[in-house]
């Protein structure tokens, strides 16, 4: 199953249905500007914060598909502003996404994202691996 939130809602998409995956993949990332991140770990849980001054809930998309993360959303300029009026143009207005590469199994059953004050935490909780023990036929 491919799990995604989009604003506050969690949904659930069958692994066998890949054209969302697939429409993701084509999409023109040239376009978007990419996230900061934090990503740390306790022993439990895996814990991603990034930024993002100026979204809210419903603007956001957080996925996850195995060991892959993405964040995807939009920051609305409050205000139009004509391009002569700016003295410096340094914040990043329009469509941003980032993906990372979890490094540890986690349950997709157990995910967590809030956003609070402008900062995104996406919290993952971990999965023990199993040891699986292989004998040798003669």
């Amino acid at each position: 199953m491919l799990q995604f939130f989009s604003g506050r809602e969690r949904h659930m998409i069958a692994a066998e249905d890949t054209s969302a995956i697939s429409e993701w993949m084509e999409k023109d990332v040239a376009s978007e500007g990419q996230l900061s991140v934090d990503v740390y770990h306790t022993d439990k849980k895996i814990v991603i914060q990034s930024t993002i001054a100026g979204a809210k809930p419903e603007d956001l998309k957080v996925s996850l598909h195995h060991d892959l993360l993405t964040i995807q959303g939009t920051r609305s300029q409050p205000q139009a502003v004509a391009e002569d009026n700016y003295l410096y143009r340094e914040c990043y207005w329009g469509p941003f996404s980032r993906s990372i590469i979890l490094p540890s199994e986690v349950d997709s059953r157990k995910v967590e994202a809030k956003l609070e004050n402008g900062v995104l935490t996406v919290s993952l909780y971990k999965i023990k691996p199993e040891n699986i023990k292989i004998d040798f036929k003669d």
